[in-house]
């Protein structure tokens, strides 16, 4: 039985707060986390758990206000050989802004 699959930007849409309140949003690829910690500098939204290695983030969804250092922790993220496992997506057209490594707003999850 296959299944269709996943698109990221639907990811925790039900649940979201509102597009005009939050109108951004994070999908981290958790699983290709090095640990690396550069998101957690560049970022208040992001911390490195010591313990186990990997970063993440303290809100999923957010405004206008810490669109900039999210955008920052996503093209600082050396995994993925610097593609990055941090992707910030503006909900209202599903374009991925960073890391965008394409260039095209196309969605880069990998999995």
């Amino acid at each position: 039985m296959s299944e269709e699959p996943v698109d990221p930007t639907e990811l925790g849409e039900r649940d979201a707060p509102p597009v005009a309140e939050k109108p951004y949003k994070v999908i981290f690829e958790a699983n290709g986390c090095i640990g690396a910690g550069k998101c957690a500098e560049v970022s208040d939204n992001w911390t490195l758990d010591l313990a186990t290695g990997i970063a993440s983030p303290k809100a999923y969804f957010f405004d206008e206000e810490d669109l900039e250092h999210n955008v920052r922790a996503a093209a600082v993220c050396p995994a993925k050989k610097d593609r990055g496992v941090i992707h910030v997506i503006d909900r209202a057209t599903g374009e991925e802004l960073a890391p965008d490594p394409e260039g095209d707003g196309t969605v880069s999850v990998d999995w």
